[in-house]
């Protein structure tokens, strides 16, 4: 009780002074991803000047003058500060209006910025040698134990744990070691909302709250990071978030890396394989615990894959259109669905409705579908609509990480048949 208040009294003093310091005039700086290469010990190459320009700007305000700075990686764009400095770290949750006991996520460029910030005698487990070997530099962060005197109690939220990732986009590993220093990133939204994959997203929602944002181009998987807890004695594997690395190709790794011997670990799936009522109150790592991803209008979900509950049948998707769009004001309703779906056949018949349309890509194709989602919620809210479905893609590959994500976004379900 006395950690969890000391974090919002920490909170609410940083939230004072950023916000009474005044608006930033906030900066878009564009930062060209193809004229930069990154070793694999992190060391960086620029091809053009102005791009080390760029990322020694942002430094500076990391650095030099406590601030936070967005930037690209492949997931979302982040909202950065450096990892170390508890009050640096606290603006994070001022801007975002992130509540105090939500974890962060912290970034490192290389395997010895990693090193510096766990304990010392930690050593690797098997199991995370190869995710590490496989998918780092890349879309997952795996929880290690926190060392209490280098990384802040607000970064972790108290827990124990840190969780961390070392991003495959080469502006956001540059800008990390040009800073030489870990930074905390979440998504660089309003907390809630749904997550950036363009900078101009970003200065929709937070112009005027943060000094710079850098411009790295569209994000490439378009979802946040697979979070992975592998400390646990059992030796399992869980994930406690779906997200760019996908179960299946976690537990394929780890299949063929244990075939010389030793027992290969079961990758379980959090609210899917087990429950875990403790960590949901008191969360590890970020999107366990509030709700996420909600654009300013109502979302609703179709489900016409999952059986409804018991006691439940599901309505034809024809009668629930032509419901949906009855109101006599001509309603704005946006629609997001894979392009093979059904769906639009009926929206053809339904005049009655002013339709915005955004398509997920085919349902053969579910990481085109996690890097659409994001993109059509906020694509279709800058549109106006009035009201957002989303149809069910099946939970298979990147799909379990589009669910997780439209199950926090929608304010309901509806079971929808096609018969």
């Amino acid at each position: 009780m006395f950690l969890f208040k000391a974090l919002q009294q920490a909170y609410a003093v940083v939230h004072r002074r950023v916000m009474g310091a005044g608006s930033f005039q906030t900066q878009v700086l564009r930062c060209e991803p193809s004229g930069i290469s990154v070793s694999s010990g992190g060391q960086s190459e620029f091809q053009n000047p102005e791009t080390l320009s760029v990322l020694k700007t942002a430094a500076h305000h990391l650095c030099n003058l406590h601030e936070t700075v967005v930037f690209p990686t492949e997931t979302v764009y982040g909202l950065g500060a450096v990892a170390t400095n508890a009050e640096a770290s606290a603006k994070i949750f001022s801007t975002k209006g992130r509540p105090p006991d939500n974890p962060l996520i912290v970034h490192v460029s290389s395997m010895d910025m990693l090193e510096k910030l766990l304990p010392s005698n930690y050593e690797y487990s098997r199991a995370y040698r190869v995710l590490m070997k496989h998918f780092w530099p890349g879309p997952l962060t795996l929880l290690f134990p926190r060392n209490p005197a280098i990384i802040p109690t607000i970064i972790t939220a108290g827990q124990p744990s840190v969780a961390i990732r070392m991003p495959a986009h080469p502006v956001a590993r540059a800008l990390i070691a040009v800073a030489d220093a870990p930074l905390a990133a979440p998504s660089a939204n309003t907390s809630g909302k749904p997550s950036p994959t363009k900078a101009e997203h970003v200065l929709k929602d937070l112009d005027g709250r943060v000094p710079l944002i850098i411009d790295g181009g569209a994000c490439g998987v378009g979802l946040e990071s697979t979070v992975v807890d592998g400390l646990n004695e059992d030796g399992h594997i869980r994930i406690l978030r779906p997200g760019g690395v996908t179960v299946e190709q976690i537990e394929q790794v780890l299949s063929e890396e244990f075939k010389d011997g030793g027992h290969v670990p079961k990758v379980l799936v959090h609210k899917r394989d087990y429950q875990d009522a403790e960590m949901e109150a008191a969360p590890t790592t970020p999107g366990m615990k509030y709700t996420h991803y909600s654009p300013s209008v109502p979302v609703t979900l179709l489900s016409t894959l999952s059986q409804p509950p018991h006691g439940q049948s599901s309505e034809p998707m024809a009668a629930f259109l032509s419901r949906l769009s009855s109101d006599a004001s001509r309603p704005a309703i946006g629609v997001l669905a894979p392009s093979d779906s059904r769906i639009w056949a009926h929206i053809d018949e339904s005049k009655n409705a002013d339709w915005h349309l955004f398509l997920l890509g085919p349902t053969s194709d579910p990481s085109l579908s996690a890097h659409r989602l994001f993109d059509g919620l906020l694509t279709l809210e800058a549109e106006g609509v009035d009201s957002i479905v989303i149809e069910e893609i099946a939970e298979k590959h990147e799909g379990l990480a589009v669910m997780n994500r439209v199950r926090k976004a929608a304010g309901e379900t509806k079971w929808i048949s096609y018969e």
